[in-house]
């Protein structure tokens, strides 16, 4: 009897032990499989899958990006931003505007938080080393504005005086670079530096040309006494580092939007109202992602 015991039992030890070997080859197969099924989707059939496109925009920044009195994201970058989620996901309303500050933008993309950063976004070679820009829609330089009683209109005057600059914007880096000599006051946000000014924290403030001049349209008592500074830049959309495909489906988006003057369309519902006839259109606008 006990010798039958013995049998049965290293029967049923044999049988488990099969039974666990054939297991282990059955898996081997399976996972040198990489036929396609374990893929990531490409960036576009996320956005499509999800449903929205994720845009960053800035919340503070008129009439470029800024929350009007109803809550609802409004400025120039909304405006073609809303285009593009219209022609990618057939909805302007499928477009989810992520609030973001001048100093996060690049962290944004790189943490996938966003699609695509519309927070007018000054094309730089350090930037191009993170994200990769698309072709441009905008032109733009830095201007200085300052009080009327006290007008900036050279780099000069700024000796032994302290310039306001929103960290993180081609302001801050220009100055740092070129003009260490100068104290840099610097905010995150655009309302606590023109806030600053205002409270004659700093004899200027430093931002692009396109944003003071149309600042100070708005606040009487203060001029752009120097309008525009160092080199001229452009403005463009930004995707994550080696995103092809989606940085391609916007370069074609701008070329297809250009044919019907869309960027000019833009600008006059959304800036023209601000700057009037004391700027031209085709100075500020990039059509079709190229310059002429």
């Amino acid at each position: 009897m006990r010798s039958i015991k013995k049998f049965l039992a290293l029967l049923i030890i044999g049988i488990l032990a099969i039974g666990s070997f054939t297991g282990c080859s059955k898996s081997a197969p399976e996972s040198s499989d990489t036929s396609g099924s374990s893929k990531s989707a490409s960036s576009i059939e996320e956005i499509k899958n999800r449903g929205i496109i994720r845009i960053g925009v800035f919340s503070d920044k008129p009439p470029f990006g800024y929350i009007d009195a109803q809550g609802e994201n409004q400025g120039f970058d909304i405006y073609i931003a809303k285009r593009f989620a219209k022609d990618l996901l057939g909805d302007e309303s499928k477009a989810e505007f992520v609030l973001v500050e001048a100093a996060n933008r690049v962290a944004y993309l790189e943490s996938n938080k966003v699609d695509i950063i519309m927070a007018n976004f000054t094309v730089t070679d350090e930037r191009k080393q993170k994200v990769d820009f698309a072709n441009p829609y905008m032109k733009v330089s830095l201007g200085l504005v300052s009080p009327d009683n006290a007008q900036i209109t050279s780099v000069d005057q700024l000796k032994g005086k302290k310039l306001i600059v929103n960290k993180g914007t081609t302001a801050e880096t220009y100055f740092t670079k070129n003009h260490p000599e100068i104290e840099l006051l610097k905010f995150d946000q655009n309302t606590e530096a023109f806030e600053a000014l205002k409270d004659n924290r700093g004899a200027a403030l430093a931002h692009d040309n396109t944003e003071v001049l149309a600042w100070a349209k708005s606040n009487t008592g203060f001029t752009v006494g120097l309008p525009t500074l160092g080199s001229q830049d452009t403005i463009a959309p930004a995707v994550k580092k080696g995103d092809k495909e989606l940085l391609d489906w916007i370069n074609k988006e701008l070329e297809t939007i250009g044919k019907e003057n869309f960027v000019h369309k833009a600008y006059e519902d959304t800036l023209k109202p601000v700057y009037g006839d004391s700027v031209s259109p085709d100075d500020l606008v990039i059509e079709g992602g190229k310059i002429n």
